[in-house]
């Protein structure tokens, strides 16, 4: 059992991909369709949605965090896919929302620009020139949203478990590669990984509740008990000490929360 998150550049059959390799593991398929779950969810406008995966943020969004709220949001709807375990996710940043779970196989699809060009010019019956264009347009976008957002450059090869060049090999040969790897060990889901898994789902749910909250906070889950991080001092009457009134009865199985002003270890939460 297992859980691959597949990125692909735009035309680069990664879609096709991820398809037939949940088929011939007999995983479930999920891309586009996170992005119509959380907008009912959340009650948030679907375009809004696509919108903060398809746009860099602009200046109003980094003074008032409204794309991190929306992906905080699609990030919690994905994370209720990979629980399940058995789960191929195939669209664009899926790695960047499940850090720290070992289990998971990080893919990316990719292909020289001249590979995809010819595809574009046949979709949108457009000149060679136009369908370049629109291209190199996509991948700023992409580029820009990756390094804006979480300070990091998409196509960096270092942040994947596995690169295949579509231009090198055939659709066949990467599907056949994904599964021979998804089945090695390593990438099999443990207690641990499993757990991993949970923890990262309830920080990103205790995330979005407190995510107009001021002060802004670091979460720390560990084996079910919650630690807040912030050097901000709380009053008994403060909004955050409310929040965390209102989480221990929305989650009753929290061990407890509490207030600190640092951690041990950055990775971890205290002992």
């Amino acid at each position: 059992m297992g859980i691959i998150a597949i990125t692909r550049g735009y035309y680069s059959s990664g879609n096709e991909i991820a398809e037939k390799v949940a088929q011939q593991l007999e995983y479930g398929c999920i891309s586009r369709e996170i992005i119509l779950e959380a907008s009912k969810e959340f009650n948030i406008p679907e375009l809004s949605l696509i919108h903060a995966f398809e746009d860099p943020p602009s200046i109003l969004d980094r003074l008032t965090g409204g794309k991190k709220k929306y992906i905080a949001h699609t990030q919690a709807t994905l994370l209720k896919h990979f629980l399940k375990d058995n789960v191929v996710y195939h669209g664009f940043g899926g790695h960047f929302f499940v850090k720290g779970v070992s289990h998971l196989l990080k893919v990316l699809i990719t292909a020289k620009l001249e590979y995809r060009i010819p595809i574009v010019m046949k979709r949108d019956n457009v000149s060679r020139k136009e369908a370049s264009r629109s291209l190199k347009k996509i991948d700023d976008q992409r580029r820009k949203w990756g390094q804006k957002l979480y300070g990091i450059e998409p196509w960096d090869p270092s942040l994947y478990d596995l690169v295949l060049r579509i231009d090198k090999v055939t659709v066949w040969d990467a599907v056949d590669t994904i599964c021979r790897i998804a089945r090695l060990k390593q990438f099999q889901t443990s207690p641990e990984s499993k757990r991993e898994m949970e923890d990262l789902a309830l920080t990103i749910k205790i995330k979005n509740f407190l995510m107009d909250v001021k002060p802004t906070v670091d979460i720390y889950i560990k084996r079910k008990s919650v630690y807040l991080v912030t050097e901000a001092q709380l009053s008994e009457e403060s909004e955050m000490v409310n929040k965390m009134g209102e989480i221990m009865k929305m989650i009753p199985d929290l061990k407890g929360i509490k207030v600190v002003k640092e951690l041990r270890r950055k990775s971890r939460a205290p002992q």
